[in-house]
């Protein structure tokens, strides 16, 4: 399929596009620096009439290449993931084992049966004339009112492409023009034809539909494999192009697909979800969080402690941000049935917490950037500077926003590693961009106190241990991957 027409767009073009939820500039072409970051990646944002022209071309080849219907071209396409090349080419070699392999002619020969003067329908058990029976390459004849029903109940069911004749145990599938040419009904047949546009979509591997409610854009990119970021131009939903969830760098697809497995069972989680306040491990006075940041102060004492783990906050400053890491018992393999099961649970909950609390620290964070952009447009309007005075305080609230985002997906990463030098690695990084995360939004919660060059600073240094993160972690996990199915 011709890819000379399609517009290619980055998944990062630097400032005036965030993935993570806020787009400034449709203009999304890709620009040298952004292949720096390690979850650059080029696709297209098209729109429904866009992917029709992309299909169609590939149809009108192969239909023109093989001196076949538009509607058999479509079935073979479906079949072949729309590798209209490697049809021709099979196609010429052997035309018929193509046929057979897209199930436009039945595999065994001896199906045929030239049964057109058969009085009696197989299948209604009617007698009607002769010239109202139909069938397709298989050569089952049946009544075409039989055609239409059972036409009509696989469209209801969202059976497109892949409805089959009626006669038992023929796998041959109806082609377009065939079922269009039995509907009577034309609403029926808009259905038909829009379900089979989302089947061509689906079966096609440059293609993916966006998995925002009642979104029409869809993606196209040429690469499926790991965690690929992309973000619809219409709903602004930032996905995975892989797998369909939402974007998950570091952690893999297999690996978040198990990951929120688990945590949608409620059997596990119902009674061990973190609550939204603490008490101060100092003077015990209830907290609530209202901001992003894990670096608490209690308003009665003034004492600085660590949301996550309630410890001295002054602990934090080390190299090593201790209380992302969960500690194996060296004797748990010794320990009962019942004690392994204990811990295991309380491993879960270890990174769980973790994961769900950064969720709402981006949630909180969320409020921070509006607020931001309201004072900042406040500043500019009362004559205090023009925004681009004042854009480095966006900047940071977006940068603190894509890195925390990064952050929350390490944890089911981390849980389901083994332990071992590489997961040491994994973890001691992903200390390093926790304690950057939580100094760069103590500091943005108070920008217009702080020193510029102070949370400029600060902003570089946190994208740094991002980056540095991403890049490491994936070379290891594609190195792993490239090992595993070697073995």
């Amino acid at each position: 399929m011709s890819a000379e027409s399609d517009m290619e767009y980055s998944d990062n073009d630097g400032d005036d596009y965030d993935y993570y939820g806020e787009q400034d500039d449709c203009d999304m072409e890709a620009v040298d620096r952004s292949k720096s970051d390690p979850e650059y990646f080029i696709y297209s944002c098209l729109k429904v009439e866009e992917v029709e022209k992309l299909l169609n071309e590939s149809i009108e080849l192969l239909s023109n290449s093989l001196q076949v219907t538009p509607s058999l071209a479509k079935v073979m396409l479906h079949a072949y993931e729309w590798n209209a090349q490697e049809i021709i080419n099979k196609y010429k070699e052997n035309a018929n084992e193509v046929l057979v392999y897209s199930r436009v002619k039945p595999r065994v020969a001896s199906l045929l049966q030239a049964s057109a003067s058969r009085a009696v329908c197989a299948v209604c058990a009617n007698t009607p004339p002769i010239h109202k029976y139909s069938a397709l390459a298989c050569g089952h004849y049946f009544c075409n009112d039989c055609w239409a029903m059972h036409f009509e109940v696989q469209i209801m069911q969202g059976v497109s492409n892949t409805i089959q004749c009626m006669a038992q145990d023929c796998e041959v599938r109806a082609p377009e023009d065939f079922v269009i040419s039995h509907v009577p009904k034309s609403t029926l047949r808009e259905r038909y034809q829009q379900f089979m546009f989302k089947d061509h979509v689906k079966s096609h591997p440059q293609l993916r539909f966006c998995p925002g409610p009642n979104c029409q854009w869809i993606f196209r990119a040429w690469v499926r494999e790991g965690a690929r970021r992309v973000e619809c131009r219409g709903c602004e939903l930032l996905t995975c192009f892989s797998c369909g969830a939402p974007h998950h760098a570091p952690t893999d697809c297999s690996t978040i697909r198990r990951w929120l497995t688990k945590c949608a069972d409620d059997s596990e989680t119902a009674n061990y979800i973190s609550a939204h306040t603490k008490d101060c491990p100092k003077c015990q006075i209830c907290i609530e969080k209202n901001g992003g940041c894990n670096h608490m102060q209690c308003g009665a004492c003034r004492f600085d402690f660590c949301w996550v783990c309630l410890g001295d906050w002054k602990a934090h400053g080390s190299e090593y941000y201790e209380c992302s890491r969960y500690k194996e018992d060296p004797n748990l393999a010794n320990d009962s049935q019942h004690a392994q099961a204990r811990e295991a649970l309380k491993k879960y909950l270890h990174y769980y917490e973790r994961w769900e609390n950064h969720a709402r620290s981006l949630k909180l964070e969320e409020q921070t950037l509006a607020s931001l952009k309201s004072r900042i447009n406040q500043k500019v309007m009362a004559g205090e500077g023009t925004w681009i005075d004042w854009q480095y305080l966006w900047d940071s609230a977006r940068l603190l926003k894509r890195c925390r985002y990064t952050l929350q997906y390490t944890y089911p990463f981390a849980y389901y590693m083994e332990v071992g030098p590489r997961k040491e690695l994994f973890e001691y990084q992903q200390a390093q961009l926790e304690a950057e995360i939580e100094n760069l939004s103590w500091k943005v919660e108070r920008a217009e106190t702080t020193h510029r060059g102070d949370l400029e600073n600060q902003m570089d240094i946190a994208e740094k241990r991002r980056t540095t993160l991403l890049k490491d972690f994936l070379e290891l996990n594609t190195n792993f991957a490239s090992s595993s199915s070697k073995v």
